[in-house]
Protein backbone atom coordinates (compact mmCIF):
# COMPACT_ATOMS: atom_id res chain seq x y z
CA UNK A 1 0.00 0.00 0.00
CA UNK A 2 2.95 2.34 0.62
CA UNK A 3 4.07 2.08 -3.00
CA UNK A 4 0.49 2.55 -4.23
CA UNK A 5 0.15 5.61 -2.02
CA UNK A 6 3.37 7.00 -3.48
CA UNK A 7 1.97 6.52 -6.99
CA UNK A 8 -1.33 8.21 -6.10
CA UNK A 9 0.41 11.11 -4.39
CA UNK A 10 2.66 11.56 -7.43
CA UNK A 11 -0.36 11.76 -9.72
CA UNK A 12 -2.07 14.21 -7.36
CA UNK A 13 1.06 16.37 -7.33
CA UNK A 14 1.43 16.36 -11.11
CA UNK A 15 -2.19 17.21 -11.79
CA UNK A 16 -2.68 19.77 -9.02
CA UNK A 17 0.67 21.54 -9.44
CA UNK A 18 -0.15 22.93 -12.87
CA UNK A 19 -3.92 23.00 -12.76
CA UNK A 20 -4.63 26.01 -10.50
CA UNK A 21 -6.00 23.96 -7.61
CA UNK A 22 -3.00 23.72 -5.22
CA UNK A 23 -0.86 20.60 -5.17
CA UNK A 24 0.29 21.21 -1.58
CA UNK A 25 -3.31 21.57 -0.47
CA UNK A 26 -4.36 18.34 -2.13
CA UNK A 27 -1.35 16.46 -0.78
CA UNK A 28 -2.18 17.72 2.71
CA UNK A 29 -5.77 16.51 2.33
CA UNK A 30 -4.63 13.13 1.00
CA UNK A 31 -2.08 12.61 3.76
CA UNK A 32 -3.85 14.17 6.75
CA UNK A 33 -7.51 13.35 6.05
CA UNK A 34 -7.41 10.30 3.77
CA UNK A 35 -4.39 8.55 5.32
CA UNK A 36 -2.56 8.21 1.98
CA UNK A 37 0.89 9.06 3.29
CA UNK A 38 3.96 6.84 2.89
CA UNK A 39 4.57 4.94 6.13
CA UNK A 40 7.77 6.16 7.75
CA UNK A 41 8.19 9.11 5.37
CA UNK A 42 8.19 12.79 6.27
CA UNK A 43 5.18 14.29 4.48
CA UNK A 44 6.76 17.69 3.84
CA UNK A 45 9.98 16.12 2.52
CA UNK A 46 8.05 13.81 0.18
CA UNK A 47 5.97 16.80 -0.98
CA UNK A 48 9.16 18.67 -1.90
CA UNK A 49 10.58 15.62 -3.68
CA UNK A 50 7.42 15.29 -5.75
CA UNK A 51 8.03 18.83 -6.98
CA UNK A 52 11.18 17.48 -8.67
CA UNK A 53 8.90 15.42 -10.88
CA UNK A 54 6.82 18.43 -11.86
CA UNK A 55 10.04 20.39 -12.39
CA UNK A 56 11.08 17.75 -14.93
CA UNK A 57 7.72 18.26 -16.64
CA UNK A 58 8.42 22.00 -16.91
CA UNK A 59 11.81 21.28 -18.50
CA UNK A 60 10.24 19.00 -21.11
CA UNK A 61 7.31 21.30 -21.90
CA UNK A 62 9.39 24.48 -22.06
CA UNK A 63 12.72 23.06 -23.19
CA UNK A 64 13.12 25.49 -26.09
CA UNK A 65 12.68 28.49 -23.76
CA UNK A 66 15.00 27.05 -21.11
CA UNK A 67 17.64 26.09 -23.68
CA UNK A 68 17.59 29.58 -25.18
CA UNK A 69 17.91 31.19 -21.73
CA UNK A 70 20.88 28.98 -20.85
CA UNK A 71 22.60 29.80 -24.15
CA UNK A 72 21.83 33.49 -23.72
CA UNK A 73 23.29 33.38 -20.20
CA UNK A 74 26.63 32.18 -21.59
CA UNK A 75 26.45 34.69 -24.46
CA UNK A 76 25.90 37.41 -21.88
CA UNK A 77 28.95 36.29 -19.88
CA UNK A 78 31.02 36.03 -23.06
CA UNK A 79 29.93 39.50 -24.17
CA UNK A 80 30.76 41.00 -20.77
CA UNK A 81 34.19 39.32 -20.73
CA UNK A 82 34.94 40.58 -24.24
CA UNK A 83 33.63 44.06 -23.56
CA UNK A 84 30.97 43.72 -26.22
CA UNK A 85 27.46 45.11 -25.87
CA UNK A 86 24.44 44.82 -28.14
CA UNK A 87 21.82 47.48 -28.74
CA UNK A 88 18.61 45.56 -28.20
CA UNK A 89 18.31 43.16 -25.27
CA UNK A 90 17.32 39.66 -26.53
CA UNK A 91 14.01 38.27 -25.26
CA UNK A 92 15.74 35.33 -23.55
CA UNK A 93 18.07 37.66 -21.65
CA UNK A 94 15.17 39.79 -20.46
CA UNK A 95 13.29 36.65 -19.38
CA UNK A 96 16.27 35.66 -17.24
CA UNK A 97 16.15 39.06 -15.54
CA UNK A 98 12.39 38.83 -15.01
CA UNK A 99 12.68 35.38 -13.41
CA UNK A 100 15.49 36.54 -11.11
CA UNK A 101 13.48 39.56 -9.95
CA UNK A 102 10.32 37.46 -9.57
CA UNK A 103 12.19 35.00 -7.35
CA UNK A 104 13.41 37.62 -4.86
CA UNK A 105 10.23 37.70 -2.69
CA UNK A 106 10.77 34.04 -1.79
CA UNK A 107 13.67 35.10 0.44
CA UNK A 108 11.11 36.81 2.69
CA UNK A 109 9.64 33.37 3.44
CA UNK A 110 12.92 31.89 4.74
CA UNK A 111 12.66 33.35 8.28
CA UNK A 112 9.15 31.85 8.66
CA UNK A 113 9.83 28.62 6.76
CA UNK A 114 9.08 26.36 9.73
CA UNK A 115 5.81 28.16 10.49
CA UNK A 116 4.68 27.83 6.87
CA UNK A 117 5.53 24.11 6.84
CA UNK A 118 3.57 23.74 10.08
CA UNK A 119 0.42 24.80 8.22
CA UNK A 120 0.69 21.66 6.09
CA UNK A 121 -1.01 19.54 8.75
CA UNK A 122 -3.71 22.15 9.46
CA UNK A 123 -6.53 21.07 7.17
CA UNK A 124 -8.78 23.89 8.41
CA UNK A 125 -6.23 26.35 7.00
CA UNK A 126 -5.88 24.33 3.80
CA UNK A 127 -9.65 24.37 3.26
CA UNK A 128 -9.82 28.12 3.79
CA UNK A 129 -6.87 28.69 1.47
CA UNK A 130 -8.58 26.68 -1.28
CA UNK A 131 -11.60 28.97 -0.94
CA UNK A 132 -9.28 31.97 -1.41
CA UNK A 133 -7.71 30.33 -4.48
CA UNK A 134 -11.19 29.95 -5.92
CA UNK A 135 -11.85 33.67 -5.48
CA UNK A 136 -8.64 34.57 -7.30
CA UNK A 137 -9.53 32.35 -10.25
CA UNK A 138 -13.09 33.65 -10.36
CA UNK A 139 -11.99 37.28 -10.64
CA UNK A 140 -9.12 36.44 -13.02
CA UNK A 141 -11.63 35.41 -15.68
CA UNK A 142 -13.46 38.70 -15.35
CA UNK A 143 -10.64 41.13 -15.97
CA UNK A 144 -9.70 42.62 -19.28
CA UNK A 145 -7.20 40.57 -21.27
CA UNK A 146 -3.70 42.02 -21.16
CA UNK A 147 -1.02 42.34 -23.80
CA UNK A 148 2.25 42.49 -21.87
CA UNK A 149 5.02 40.04 -22.79
CA UNK A 150 8.62 39.52 -21.66
CA UNK A 151 9.55 42.65 -23.63
CA UNK A 152 6.97 44.96 -22.06
CA UNK A 153 6.46 43.57 -18.53
CA UNK A 154 8.04 45.83 -15.91
CA UNK A 155 10.15 44.93 -12.90
CA UNK A 156 7.25 46.01 -10.68
CA UNK A 157 4.97 43.59 -12.55
CA UNK A 158 7.17 40.54 -12.01
CA UNK A 159 7.99 41.55 -8.44
CA UNK A 160 4.28 41.46 -7.60
CA UNK A 161 3.95 38.08 -9.34
CA UNK A 162 6.86 36.97 -7.17
CA UNK A 163 5.05 38.19 -4.05
CA UNK A 164 2.12 36.03 -5.16
CA UNK A 165 4.45 33.04 -5.46
CA UNK A 166 5.78 33.69 -1.95
CA UNK A 167 2.23 33.77 -0.57
CA UNK A 168 1.54 30.51 -2.41
CA UNK A 169 4.09 28.69 -0.26
CA UNK A 170 1.14 28.34 2.11
CA UNK A 171 -0.64 25.01 1.49
CA UNK A 172 -3.98 25.44 -0.23
CA UNK A 173 -2.94 28.56 -2.15
CA UNK A 174 -2.24 27.39 -5.68
CA UNK A 175 1.22 28.50 -6.85
CA UNK A 176 0.29 28.29 -10.52
CA UNK A 177 -3.11 29.85 -9.87
CA UNK A 178 -1.66 32.70 -7.81
CA UNK A 179 1.17 33.53 -10.23
CA UNK A 180 -1.00 33.25 -13.35
CA UNK A 181 -3.71 35.41 -11.77
CA UNK A 182 -1.22 38.01 -10.55
CA UNK A 183 0.24 38.16 -14.04
CA UNK A 184 -3.21 38.63 -15.57
CA UNK A 185 -4.05 41.30 -12.96
CA UNK A 186 -0.87 43.13 -14.06
CA UNK A 187 -1.87 43.01 -17.72
CA UNK A 188 0.09 39.99 -18.94
CA UNK A 189 -1.06 38.30 -22.13
CA UNK A 190 -2.57 35.03 -20.94
CA UNK A 191 -0.14 32.70 -22.72
CA UNK A 192 2.77 34.70 -21.37
CA UNK A 193 1.24 34.66 -17.87
CA UNK A 194 1.15 30.84 -17.98
CA UNK A 195 4.65 30.50 -19.47
CA UNK A 196 6.18 32.94 -16.99
CA UNK A 197 4.41 31.28 -14.04
CA UNK A 198 5.82 27.86 -14.93
CA UNK A 199 9.35 29.09 -15.72
CA UNK A 200 9.31 31.07 -12.45
CA UNK A 201 8.77 27.80 -10.60
CA UNK A 202 12.22 26.48 -11.59
CA UNK A 203 14.40 28.40 -9.08
CA UNK A 204 11.64 28.13 -6.45
CA UNK A 205 11.44 24.33 -6.66
CA UNK A 206 15.22 23.89 -6.85
CA UNK A 207 15.69 26.11 -3.80
CA UNK A 208 13.00 24.29 -1.81
CA UNK A 209 14.58 20.92 -2.60
CA UNK A 210 18.06 22.08 -1.61
CA UNK A 211 16.79 23.43 1.74
CA UNK A 212 14.66 20.37 2.49
CA UNK A 213 17.37 17.85 1.56
CA UNK A 214 19.80 19.80 3.76
CA UNK A 215 17.35 19.51 6.68
CA UNK A 216 16.90 15.77 6.10
CA UNK A 217 20.66 15.14 5.94
CA UNK A 218 21.17 17.08 9.18
CA UNK A 219 18.39 15.04 10.79
CA UNK A 220 20.09 11.74 9.99
CA UNK A 221 19.56 11.10 6.29
CA UNK A 222 17.01 9.29 4.12
CA UNK A 223 15.68 5.83 4.88
CA UNK A 224 16.89 3.80 1.87
CA UNK A 225 13.83 1.53 2.11
CA UNK A 226 11.69 4.49 1.08
CA UNK A 227 13.73 5.34 -2.05
CA UNK A 228 11.69 3.12 -4.47
CA UNK A 229 8.48 4.79 -3.31
CA UNK A 230 10.06 8.22 -3.63
CA UNK A 231 11.24 7.47 -7.17
CA UNK A 232 7.85 6.10 -8.23
CA UNK A 233 6.09 9.19 -6.86
CA UNK A 234 8.49 11.53 -8.64
CA UNK A 235 8.04 9.67 -11.96
CA UNK A 236 4.24 9.75 -11.63
CA UNK A 237 4.38 13.49 -10.88
CA UNK A 238 6.52 14.09 -13.97
CA UNK A 239 4.20 12.27 -16.39
CA UNK A 240 0.93 13.63 -15.00
CA UNK A 241 2.51 17.07 -14.69
CA UNK A 242 3.44 17.22 -18.36
CA UNK A 243 -0.10 16.27 -19.39
CA UNK A 244 -1.48 18.93 -17.03
CA UNK A 245 0.74 21.62 -18.57
CA UNK A 246 -0.72 20.84 -21.98
CA UNK A 247 -4.22 21.14 -20.54
CA UNK A 248 -3.49 24.48 -18.86
CA UNK A 249 -2.13 25.84 -22.15
CA UNK A 250 -5.43 25.01 -23.84
CA UNK A 251 -7.40 26.56 -20.98
CA UNK A 252 -5.26 29.72 -21.18
CA UNK A 253 -6.03 30.08 -24.89
CA UNK A 254 -9.74 30.13 -24.09
CA UNK A 255 -9.35 32.21 -20.92
CA UNK A 256 -11.50 29.91 -18.80
CA UNK A 257 -9.62 29.66 -15.51
CA UNK A 258 -12.82 30.47 -13.62
CA UNK A 259 -14.05 26.92 -14.14
CA UNK A 260 -11.43 25.82 -11.60
CA UNK A 261 -12.81 28.33 -9.09
CA UNK A 262 -15.91 26.22 -8.51
CA UNK A 263 -13.77 23.13 -7.96
CA UNK A 264 -11.59 24.95 -5.41
CA UNK A 265 -14.67 26.21 -3.57
CA UNK A 266 -16.14 22.71 -3.42
CA UNK A 267 -12.82 21.15 -2.37
CA UNK A 268 -12.26 23.84 0.26
CA UNK A 269 -15.76 23.49 1.73
CA UNK A 270 -15.52 19.68 1.86
CA UNK A 271 -12.08 19.90 3.49
CA UNK A 272 -13.38 22.21 6.24
CA UNK A 273 -16.41 19.97 6.84
CA UNK A 274 -14.28 16.81 7.02
CA UNK A 275 -11.83 18.57 9.34
CA UNK A 276 -14.69 19.46 11.68
CA UNK A 277 -15.96 15.87 11.63
CA UNK A 278 -12.47 14.63 12.37
CA UNK A 279 -12.00 17.13 15.21
CA UNK A 280 -15.21 16.01 16.90
CA UNK A 281 -14.56 12.29 16.21
CA UNK A 282 -17.81 11.97 14.28
CA UNK A 283 -16.38 9.72 11.58
CA UNK A 284 -14.22 6.77 12.75
CA UNK A 285 -12.19 6.48 9.52
CA UNK A 286 -11.16 10.14 9.77
CA UNK A 287 -10.16 9.71 13.39
CA UNK A 288 -8.11 6.66 12.46
CA UNK A 289 -6.32 8.72 9.80
CA UNK A 290 -5.02 11.16 12.38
Amino acid sequence: MTVLNALLLGIIQGVAEFLPISSSGHLSIAQNLLNLGMEGADDVFFDVLLHLGTLAAVFVAYWSDIREMVLEFFRMIGGAAGGRSSGRIPSARRMILLILVGTLPLFLVLPIKDAVEGLYANTFFVGGALLVTGLLLFFCDRIRKGRKSERTATMADVLLVGVGQAIATCPGISRSGMTICMGCFRGFERRFAVRFAFLLSIPAVLGANILQIKDVVEAGGIDVKLIPGYMLGVAAAAVSGYLSIRLVRMVADKGKFGAFAYYCWAAGAITVILSLLKAFHLLPWLTAAA
